[in-house]
């Protein structure tokens, strides 16, 4: 038993293996050729391993800027980091994590399929971290580690990952400039906050557009994305060098083993560009299949339902405003530690990683409705939830959140997780209802606005 659900968890936590079954599957659905099917199922899962590989440069290449930052504030606290929170609670609560994750996924499928919100999240290593949230926040608020903590829990996860994607799905169809891919990342609250900012404080003007920047022709060589991010890049380490103690730290055996520090910095930023530009092609191989494919899943299965992808998909669509939305969360961050050191309070180190992929997201988000000004604007509001937010969710991660230098990172678990722990405060009657009403809310919302929609069509006809 421990096999089967081992083998099972292990396929539904690795992305590449989990989309390219279910373009597999919808290929299949299409009745498409034996060659088709093969080849349609290799290169989505190819271009996931693509995707996912440069995602991993660019956090090679990240690393060396959080030591750098750490050195040079001293500072210590705790560090949003989903992949060291989730390491650390797995060991304790794994095989509940997994069986919420499963009853998660399945109840995702069947909303996607009798609710207007057709979304089927595909991000597995966010599906593990939600239901490893759940399990770490129900426990501590005392609903053991039974059979009704993996229903509730399952049901929880399910409706949150079937909802969130629909609050940003009408930035994704600007972006994306069509309504076939869905976002799947645990950020989603963020970037559809910034979103909304951007749209309403933003400048809707598409020549104000953070990918059309007014560059003079002698510098006409920064339009190229892998320039230009290679430039910002070397000049931000270099200053992060300098500022850390220059050869003295970064020339250090822990760090660059004896590089100039210069060459060393330099690196590390055509790293993060190499990485950047590795991310972009497996978008590009992920969305030439997968769509396709998923037509088939959407006929036959799930009608008009939409694959919720990773953070990186929208990254191609708006590389400056990945930069813009990157810095200025970080900036937002670091200003909020200081802060959180003077006022004596836990103090949340910025998780540079993170915040790269969550404020990149919410920069290109900003951008789509209200150009620069709005990518500036909404991953502000982003970096300011990432660095105040996470004090609102240890507290609901009992002893375990007390005991761990590390937290969740993201927005929706910040949310979620910090109103769940806050009602689990009330007792478990009242946990228990506040996940059915959960439940209960989309269900009627969308029928509400399925009802509407009816109202509207025969309106119109008339």
């Amino acid at each position: 038993m421990n096999g089967i659900l081992n083998f099972i968890v292990s396929v539904a936590t690795t992305p590449a293996l989990l989309v390219g079954l279910i373009a597999m599957l919808g290929l299949i659905l299409q009745k498409k050729t034996a060659s088709t099917v093969i080849q349609g199922s290799i290169k989505t899962f190819a271009g996931f391993l693509v995707l996912t590989g440069g995602a991993g440069i660019l956090v090679t290449s990240l690393n060396p800027f959080a030591t750098m930052f750490q050195h040079v504030f001293n500072a210590k606290g705790v560090v949003p980091s989903n992949e060291a929170v989730v390491a650390l609670a797995l060991v304790k609560y794994g095989t509940l994590a997994a069986l919420i994750m499963i009853v998660g996924f399945i109840v995702n499928v069947i909303l996607a399929r009798f609710t207007r919100f057709k979304y089927i999240f595909l991000t597995g290593q966010a599906m593990l971290y939600v239901s490893t949230m759940s399990a770490v926040v129900l426990i501590s608020a005392g609903l053991g580690n039974g059979w009704l903590t993996i229903l509730l829990g399952g049901i929880f996860e399910g409706t949150l990952l079937t909802i969130t994607p629909a609050l940003t799905q009408r930035y994704m169809r600007k972006i994306t400039s069509n309504d076939g891919v869905a976002m799947g990342h645990t950020g989603n609250m963020g970037y559809a906050l910034s979103g909304w900012l951007g749209e309403k404080f933003g400048n809707k003007d598409p020549e104000k557009s953070t990918e059309k920047l007014n560059i003079p022709k002698n510098l006409g060589f920064l339009r190229d994305s892998t320039v230009s991010i290679s430039l910002v890049m070397m000049v931000v380490y270099i200053i992060l060098a300098l500022i850390a103690g220059g050869p003295r730290f970064v020339e250090s055996p822990a760090l660059s083993a004896g590089t100039n520090y210069i060459v060393y910095a330099v690196i590390q930023a055509g790293t993060f560009a190499a990485g950047f530009v590795v991310v972009l092609q497996g978008v590009r191989m992920i969305l030439s299949e997968i769509i396709p494919a998923f037509q088939g899943i959407a006929k036959k299965l799930v009608p008009n339902s939409k694959p919720a992808l990773d953070v990186p998909i929208v990254f191609p669509y708006a590389p400056n405003a990945v930069l813009i939305g990157f810095f200025v969360s970080f900036i937002v961050g670091v200003i909020s530690m200081l802060i959180m050191l003077g006022l004596g309070t836990t103090v949340i180190i910025p998780g540079v990683v993170g915040i790269f992929f969550c404020g990149g997201a919410a920069g290109v988000y900003g951008n789509a409705f209200g150009g620069l000004r709005g990518a500036i604007i909404g991953s502000t509001a982003n970096g300011l939830l990432l660095a105040w937010g996470p004090l609102l969710i240890l507290p609901a991660l009992g002893s375990f959140g007390a005991n761990s230098a590390s937290t969740f990172a993201d927005s929706d678990y910040i949310v979620s997780g910090g109103l769940l722990g806050g009602i689990g405060k009330a007792g478990s009657i009242a946990l228990i209802s506040f996940i059915i009403i959960f439940l209960l809310i989309v269900l009627m919302t969308s029928l509400i606005l399925n009802r509407r929609d009816k109202i509207n069509s025969k309106s119109k006809e008339l």
